[in-house]
């Protein structure tokens, strides 16, 4: 029951992001066409394919693909923590992503 929740709540999320995406990329179709074609002679009209073409260069030439100061944030926020303090979050961790927690993995009898 706990793995159906977990997929659900995958599925939703990635849901979330595509539709977040898709109306960024209107976003930016839109503002194009509404200024472009005004502002600049010989300014043209794109469409929904050239926007996402258009976000997607803007995140190459602006932003790269890096993430290694984000991850180092966590990673040094996750060292200063005390032993209580991580296990407690990555216990949080664990339930969210649909991990089983370490009391249920050690609920077999022993002997």
């Amino acid at each position: 029951m706990h793995m159906s929740c977990c997929k659900s709540k995958c599925w939703k999320i990635g849901l979330l992001v595509v539709v977040g995406i898709a109306a960024v990329g209107w976003v930016v179709m839109a503002l194009w066409n509404w200024l472009i074609p005004t502002l600049f002679v010989g300014g043209k009209e794109i469409g929904y394919v050239q926007a996402m073409g258009l976000l997607l260069l803007s995140k190459i030439l602006f932003g790269g693909f890096r993430h290694g100061c984000h991850g180092r944030w966590h990673r040094n926020r996750l060292e200063n923590m005390t032993p209580e303090e991580r296990e407690k979050f990555q216990a949080g961790m664990r339930g969210w992503c649909g991990g089983r927690n370490r009391n249920e993995a050690n609920d077999t009898p022993k002997e």
